[in-house]
């Protein structure tokens, strides 16, 4: 089997944006650093971003525990099949790293991986917000990657480094084989139902210190 590797980087600093939204509910105005363009070459990968990237929201985007976004390839085609009304890049839905061979249903909370000479730790899956839908101007598109569990996942950075793109996702480590992107996912939309289930997915020590905190209900 093909080892997992970076198929597209992409990165942007924050900006502002003007789009006409019509019936969407945002600013026609807004400062964003969805917007990522493809990045050639190495690239630093520092602990809180790859060089050349940026976050506008640091309250709710960014930091240690999410330094870099990544996203599955593999979720384009169904996409492109389901939206026809635009052809929709790699970086389309605001991730750095746009992944060939992992999904959120073979990508565990703390699993280690090392990129080039780098090693990253996955942190918690990504919880996409209204930005998706005003840049796409598709009103729902971010519910429809909630409920379609092709959320993407936020790493965090261990050990810096150059990265590339056609490098591979080495796995070094999996402390947390239960806990895939796509299991936490369904109990942090069932939280409120289930709390068991999300008391024993907060008691993970490598899931980011945000994701416990809201399933603590803290």
């Amino acid at each position: 089997m093909e080892a997992p590797y970076i198929l597209s980087i992409q990165v942007g600093r924050p900006k502002i944006v003007t789009i006409e939204t019509g019936s969407l509910v945002s600013e026609n105005s807004w400062v964003t650093g969805f917007f990522k363009e493809p990045a050639e070459g190495r690239i630093w990968l520092g602990k809180s971003n790859l060089s050349g990237d940026g976050q506008a929201d640091l309250k709710h985007h960014g930091g240690a525990d999410k330094a870099v976004l990544g996203y599955s390839a593999d979720h384009y085609i169904a996409w492109h099949n389901e939206i026809v009304s635009v052809k929709l890049p790699y970086g389309a839905f605001g991730e750095n790293f746009t992944v060939k061979g992992l999904t959120e249903e073979s990508v565990c909370i703390g699993d280690m991986y090392a990129i080039g000479d780098s090693q990253l730790q996955v942190s918690q899956p990504r919880q996409p917000c209204w930005k998706i839908s005003s840049r796409w101007r598709i009103q729902d598109l971010a519910e429809r990657v909630k409920l379609s569990g092709r959320t993407g996942w936020y790493f965090r950075v261990i050990h810096e480094g150059f990265v590339e793109r056609g490098l591979p996702l080495i796995l070094l480590d999996r402390p947390f084989p239960q806990w895939t992107i796509a299991c936490a996912n369904k109990i942090m939309h069932s939280r409120y139902e289930d709390k068991d289930a999300a008391a024993e997915l907060a008691s993970c020590r490598l899931l980011s210190t945000n994701w416990r905190a809201t399933l603590s209900g803290n």
